[in-house]
């Protein structure tokens, strides 16, 4: 308000009154300077000022902010587990009022290549549907034939039908690559088509480049933006590239698969005693892979996964 004032030549108060004006528009909560006034505004709009969610945002914003709930219990002299239910309540509020009014921005994923199981064979084809079909017209082709057609024009048009053919044949030939790259992956993939994510195996663009016969650059345009539609699902098909992390029996395992572990271990957990890093580590040294505590961190983080003193539940 001080900007604005200082800007508009307006005195703050005069802002102030507009500003709580602005503040009783729908949706509830917008107009606000933080997102604690935020919240409090869908409060006081439902009569809920009374209530221990109220005080909470009022009085422990920051404690909230970093799930000390013991600390906040304290403070406000209640229990741990009307807190827990409190904010169970706060979780129902909206913290981005004007979010319901973002246009809709739905894509439609148009998959490039298809991996069908048929009779146990993984059959691969591309999706030609999309691809222009493209033809040179006889009309150019007449026109080439016609004896009044001087050699000029003759020439000219030759040149735009080798143009148009080049054109046809990078066509076929994009399709072609992107198909021989998709069976490269369902071969060395052929385990996570048949059995899911967790057996992803490691697998670089220069393997794939190596057996096709592009260079490794060729592979990482063609499937730039492209997606698969297998057994599993969809998946972009840079989703099958993935580093590896070395097993104690010496089998490379893809760090996509640790993390559907990580994940997977983190869901399973006792809310009340999350797992943290350095025992998801022990977890998995036990299943034979070894990775430091600073990779399962990043792993979480990557899955927008908590911290183990933010995940507890009391």
């Amino acid at each position: 308000m001080d900007e604005l004032s200082f800007s508009t030549n307006i005195r703050p108060e005069k802002i102030f009154e507009v500003l709580k004006i602005i503040q009783t528009f729908h949706p509830t909560g917008i107009g606000a300077r933080d997102l604690r006034e935020c919240l409090l505004l869908q409060l006081e709009r439902d009569g809920k000022q009374d209530t221990l969610e109220y005080r909470i945002i009022s009085e422990c914003m920051e404690a909230l902010g970093k799930r000390r709930i013991p600390e906040i219990a304290r403070t406000l002299d209640t229990t741990v587990e009307e807190v827990q239910s409190a904010l169970a309540r706060i979780a129902n509020l909206e913290p981005r009022p004007g979010r319901a009014f973002l246009s809709d921005s739905n894509q439609y994923i148009l998959p490039e290549v298809f991996v069908q199981n048929v009779g146990g064979d993984l059959i691969v084809t591309t999706n030609n549907d999309h691809v222009p079909h493209l033809r040179i017209s006889n009309t150019y082709k007449d026109l080439l034939a016609q004896a009044d057609s001087s050699a000029e024009v003759r020439e000219y048009i030759r040149e735009k039908i080798r143009a148009g053919k080049f054109l046809i044949k990078s066509l076929h030939q994009r399709q072609q690559t992107i198909l021989n790259i998709a069976k490269e992956i369902v071969k060395r993939q052929r385990e996570f088509m048949e059995k899911g994510v967790a057996f992803l195996k490691p697998l670089t663009m220069v393997q794939v480049a190596e057996v096709v016969g592009v260079h490794e650059t060729t592979v990482s345009r063609a499937v730039s933006s492209k997606y698969m539609e297998t057994p599993q699902g969809i998946f972009e098909m840079k989703y099958f590239f993935t580093s590896g992390i070395q097993t104690t029996s010496g089998v490379g395992v893809s760090n996509t698969s640790v993390k559907e572990l990580i994940a997977d271990m983190i869901k399973d957990e006792t809310t009340s005693k999350p797992l943290s890093d350095e025992e998801i580590v022990k977890l998995l040294t036990d299943k034979g892979i070894k990775i430091a505590r600073r990779t399962v961190a990043k792993y979480r983080s990557e899955l927008n996964i908590l911290p183990s003193h933010l995940r507890k539940v009391y």
